[in-house]
């Protein structure tokens, strides 16, 4: 036999227009009164199940529609599915935080503070091409916050005692009792006179003005590690802003920065440098030195060099980033010069030069197999 389910607002003890606030008022008083962890007595918790549909029906604006026009039609026999009291409200602490906001009486906010990791700092350093490249070691001044070296972060002049805080008697907590319906209710804060330290300071720091830390200038050592490039950032573990309440430091990070060469350039791991040769020693080869990162080097350049060739020096270029015992290539870009001033004698033995070579440059094989090459990619014709 099915049992008669009762009027809804008969459960909650509330005439059927009823506003939200006194259906809610209603049923904080019953589920107090019936919740299975406060009510061990038999039906309690059926009970506690009948006020919790009940509320969860005229609390929403549909099915409390429905419930006024067809009963308990209008919202289906398990219209209010899942109204268990421990499925909804898992406890008694439960119910409170649904109305509250917050845990129940006995529960008190924590006085201590948790820890904090410091801040990072940012600095940055200018360093040499060849410092980049081989690494080096250099000195960073850093201006950032310390434990005070007099009090060493208590606070108060050295040999001076703390006294407990007479606002909160030393427990760092002030506690503010008030009536609610369901019975007293507690609020735990920080104390605003020792943040919660429970202990006040009657003879601060001279030096640090009883703050516990204060700015120093500091020179740190910073490796800078071979086949570094500009833009890139080292991190100095621990050496950034100390943490607080026994949190650990924040790291410091320097940020690199690397002169331009007035001869190379760096491509990756590669050196790129330009080398200027006339246009003799272009067309009969010759041997020259050439500047590298590791001091001069002969060079040979083959006959008929033409401007753009390049001549490759393995091995002589950049340290790989950890990896110093592999290196990059050194990059000769060859650039053939055609002088501009020519004395009396230069311009006779080129004349002779030119004449000797035979006919204008249209008529080399070279030249016009290029020619044709330019004239075919342009779409031209004879």
């Amino acid at each position: 036999m099915t049992t008669q389910k009762r009027d809804y607002y008969e459960v909650l003890g509330v005439f059927k227009g009823a506003s939200d606030e006194q259906i809610k008022k209603a049923f904080r008083k019953l589920a107090l009164e019936f919740h299975p962890d406060r009510n061990k007595a038999e039906g309690a918790v059926e009970k506690f199940k009948e006020i919790n549909e009940a509320y969860q029906v005229l609390t929403d604006s549909e099915k409390r529609s429905n419930y006024d026009r067809f009963g308990h039609a209008g919202v289906g026999q398990n219209g209010a599915q899942g109204f268990d009291g421990f499925d909804n409200f898992g406890g008694f602490g439960d119910i409170f935080e649904a109305f509250f906001g917050g845990g129940s009486g006995t529960q008190s906010q924590s006085r201590a503070s948790s820890a904090r990791r410091g801040s990072d700092l940012q600095y940055s350093v200018n360093v040499e091409f060849e410092e980049a490249a081989f690494g080096a070691e250099r000195e960073q001044e850093v201006r950032r916050t310390e434990v005070c070296s007099k009090c060493r972060g208590d606070r108060s002049e050295p040999g001076s005692q703390e006294v407990a805080c007479p606002n909160c008697g030393g427990s760092g907590e002030i506690r503010r009792g008030s009536q609610s319906i369901f019975g007293q209710f507690v609020q735990v804060s920080a104390c605003n006179k020792c943040q919660g330290e429970g202990k006040v300071i009657n003879d601060p720091c001279m030096q640090c003005k009883g703050r516990g830390t204060e700015v120093r200038r500091r020179k740190l050592a910073v490796s800078i590690p071979a086949g570094i490039e500009s833009g890139t950032q080292i991190r100095l573990t621990g050496e950034g802003e100390p943490g607080t309440n026994g949190g650990p430091p924040g790291d410091l990070y320097v940020s690199v920065r690397v002169k331009p060469h007035k001869l190379f350039r760096r491509d990756g791991y590669d050196i790129v440098h330009p080398q200027v040769i006339n246009v003799a020693d272009a067309a009969l080869g010759t041997t020259l030195k050439v500047p590298t990162l590791d001091g001069e080097a002969d060079v040979e350049v083959p006959p008929g060099t033409q401007t753009g060739d390049i001549i490759r020096l393995k091995g002589d270029g950049v340290p790989y980033l950890g990896r110093e015992n592999q290196r990059g290539d050194h990059l000769i870009t060859m650039v053939v010069q055609t002088p501009r001033r020519l004395d009396e004698n230069q311009r006779r033995l080129l004349q002779e030069l030119s004449e000797s070579l035979g006919g204008s440059a249209s008529e080399d094989a070279d030249y016009k197999g290029w020619f044709d090459k330019f004239k075919d990619s342009i779409g031209g014709s004879e």
